[in-house]
């Protein structure tokens, strides 16, 4: 056997592999579109390679050099249709990513290694991309190039990406950029307006897109007049929607159901029933009268509005057209009469229900039984409650509640706790508005023991007894003939280990409330007295107390422990305080409070705002100035107090006159806005705040020339301290 060459291996080519490289046909990797690498000459010298220090950011597939903008976040919707892009346009996109999405030489560059770009590879893009800058100006450089014109699919994608960025004005001058590169814009450019309009609300850009349509001699269709009065309806602009219709009717065009409806349905929202009974006529007319469904839908939207003489309007209209009521229909009525407050009306249409045997939903029983509750019929809710079950229906929580709460009512004690079991006995997981009803029956019915085995058996069910009985004294001194009774239940259960901090807070707010200020005083002594974490509430509400009582100086103290407290009271304990401090002449002590309250609450109390303005006008010394702030705060519905009065003296004693602040509260006086009494009386107090800070500077004088040793030397008993 002769012996066999080798077998030289096929040329390699692009479609197997690399071909051989030359000067003039540099190496090309990886697919079509890739970075193209030319061989340096064999011949040519050069200098030998000196390794380069590691730099970790060179091989950091996140890093962009000279990066100055970040790239925008990833959406997943886009990442998906990124995906499925066709290798062109996937390089357009990833040529705009290593040129942190912004424009420049360098993405023209990029760009320029294409031999042409489509306007359908333009539309792809746009499609995807969400910089809109960028966007416009790949745009524009696409439509430069030679022979080039733009499609109706790549203005429909400006338009698209221009939206979807929140540019919609800028989305809207896309007809007027298509009529100025020769390409007349058509009825579907403006139905994509329209349409990204309408999703948005924007009924006012809905008309003005059709205002435009007109201007350039497109008549919509049927269709797109329909979406332009819905969209017109739904943004409450109904009289834009009924001019758009005359219009519709001048052009001969013909209605359809849904024109009616549409209009119908906004005519309802605005309550014009008679325009709508006209519309709903011509409907009959020219075209159908209206199904079932119609007729719920117009219900819907009277029932939304409250307006139930309309709704039994249409239900009478229905009845007039023979159309048989369906289970929404009846459903959409009944629940829209009984939370209008006509339960009566709804339980006879439950009747006709029954009668015509049409299944009765377990919403229309929760609906009816809550009205009839609400209305004090609690025999007739028990009855249907009783129907309910008997029809297979179970009762949830919420039906429970109602009934229960109505027993309570009427004191049927026994019936309620009755149901309350059943709901623990079904797992109905009973909250506090079931158990709420039961603890005030018993408070007011002074079952005591029923009371604490109502409390034990919550327990049982890991209820938080504490925060409940919080919500309990709530919602009991919620009324004022109960707060003395919320107190003797209280009494009862301090006995039984339940008090905490927030109930006497509770106790104490309501007492103060109605004027019982000793026993609130006496109940945050007891507090203090049990060695409780008394918390800046308690003391705040003391603070108010002491401040009613005039016992101004246990209010400062108070008020000093919840400094001590490093936390701050309440705005009504500061406003409180600093008018007790008013009426006593601490005038000094009063502004203090004035700034540390508007120094620490978020918004404080207006009169203590201007009190600030006062002290700054007061700088100027005169009076006038000042009557022209006491009239902004008249204006402003905040007359002159006693901070306010307090404020013109303190500042008027440190930069004015007796004569400026006099003519001040002469002014008052003459307005009726302060009474003759207190301006002696507030005259009496500028005189002495005068003196003080008049013996005040003295004082410092002596102090600062050094004279206050010798007087005491000479035996001046005056500057002892």
């Amino acid at each position: 056997m002769p012996p066999q060459t080798p077998q030289r291996p096929p040329k390699p080519y692009f479609f197997y592999g690399h071909r051989k490289p030359s000067q003039n046909r540099p190496t090309v990797y990886g697919g079509f579109f890739s970075n193209r690498q030319s061989l340096r000459n064999p011949n040519s010298t050069s200098e030998p390679h000196q390794s380069q220090p590691f730099n970790v950011q060179k091989w950091d597939p996140h890093y962009l050099p000279n990066q100055k903008t970040q790239s925008p976040p990833s959406d997943p919707k886009t990442f998906q249709l990124q995906r499925h892009l066709s290798p062109i346009a996937r390089f357009i996109t990833d040529a705009f990513r290593k040129n942190q999405f912004q424009w420049g030489p360098r993405v023209v560059t990029e760009l320029s290694k294409l031999r042409r770009v489509t306007p359908d590879l333009v539309a792809e893009v746009l499609k995807v991309e969400n910089n809109p800058t960028l966007a416009s100006k790949f745009f524009h450089w696409a439509g430069k190039q030679k022979g080039y014109k733009h499609n109706f699919a790549s203005y429909n994608a400006l338009a698209y990406c221009l939206s979807r960025n929140n540019l919609f004005r800028a989305a809207d001058q896309v007809p007027e950029l298509m009529d100025s590169q020769g390409k007349p814009p058509t009825e579907k450019q403006f139905e994509i307006l329209i349409r990204m309009h309408a999703d948005c609300n924007r009924g006012l850009r809905v008309f003005h897109v059709y205002q435009k349509m007109k201007k350039f001699g497109i008549l919509p269709r049927v269709f797109l007049y329909n979406k332009i009065m819905d969209a017109l309806v739904k943004t409450n602009c109904l009289d834009l929607a009924l001019s758009v219709y005359e219009e519709f009717k001048g052009h001969g065009l013909v209605e359809e159901s849904v024109t009616y409806m549409i209009l119908i349905k906004g005519l309802c929202k605005a309550g014009r029933i008679a325009e709508m009974l006209e519309i709903l006529e011509k409907m009959r007319r020219n075209l159908c009268k209206p199904d079932v469904f119609a007729y719920t839908a117009m219900i819907r939207v009277l029932a939304a509005e409250r307006n139930l003489d309309a709704c039994l309007r249409v239900w009478e209209e229905m009845k007039k057209d023979l159309v048989e009521a369906d289970v929404m229909a009846y459903v959409t009525l009944i629940m829209g009469l009984c939370k209008g407050g006509r339960v009566v009306r709804g339980y006879e249409l439950f009747r006709e229900m029954k009668e015509n045997g049409i299944l009765i939903d377990r919403a229309i029983y929760g609906v009816l039984i809550e009205g009839l509750v609400g209305e004090g019929k609690v025999g007739k809710a028990c009855d249907l409650l009783k129907d309910l079950v008997d029809s297979g229906y179970r009762a949830d929580l919420g039906i429970y509640n109602s009934i229960i709460g109505g027993l309570c009512r009427v004191k049927q004690f026994d019936k309620a706790y009755k149901l309350f079991e059943v709901t623990v006995q079904d797992d109905l997981a009973p909250d506090f508005s079931t158990v709420n009803p039961l603890l005030v029956c018993c408070a007011e019915m002074w079952r005591m023991d029923n009371f604490f085995k109502l409390l034990a058996q919550t327990e049982k069910l890991k209820f938080s007894v504490a925060a409940d009985l919080e919500k309990f004294f709530e919602f009991l001194v919620g009324k004022e003939e109960r707060i003395m009774m919320a107190l003797d239940v209280f009494e009862e259960l301090k006995g039984k280990g339940y008090s905490s901090v927030p109930i006497y807070n509770i106790l104490m707010g309501a007492l103060l409330e109605i004027g019982e200020v000793k026993k609130a005083l006496y109940l945050f002594g007891e507090m203090r007295g049990l060695n409780l974490e008394v918390n800046s509430l308690s003391f705040s509400i003391a603070i108010q107390c002491h401040v009613e009582s005039g016992e101004i100086l246990e209010a400062c103290e108070c008020h000093n422990k919840i400094i001590e407290m490093s936390q701050v009271p309440s705005v009504a304990a500061y406003n409180c305080l600093t008018k007790g401090l008013c009426k006593i002449g601490e005038i000094d002590a009063a502004m203090m409070l004035v700034r540390d309250c508007l120094g620490n609450v978020v918004s404080g109390p207006t009169e203590f705002k201007y009190a600030l303005t006062i002290l700054h006008v007061c700088r100027s010394g005169e009076a006038e100035k000042i009557i022209e702030v006491l009239n902004e705060m008249t204006q402003e519905g905040c007359p002159p107090n006693e901070v306010t009065c307090s404020a013109i003296i303190s500042g008027m004693c440190k930069h004015g006159t007796l004569e400026e602040a006099r003519k001040v509260f002469t002014n008052l006086r003459e307005r009726k806005l302060l009474t003759e009494a207190n301006t002696i009386v507030y005259d009496e107090i500028l005189i002495e705040h005068m003196k003080k800070k008049t013996a005040d500077l003295v004082l410092s004088g002596l102090k600062f020339f050094g004279l206050e040793s010798k007087l005491k030397a000479k035996g001046c008993k005056l500057l002892s301290s």
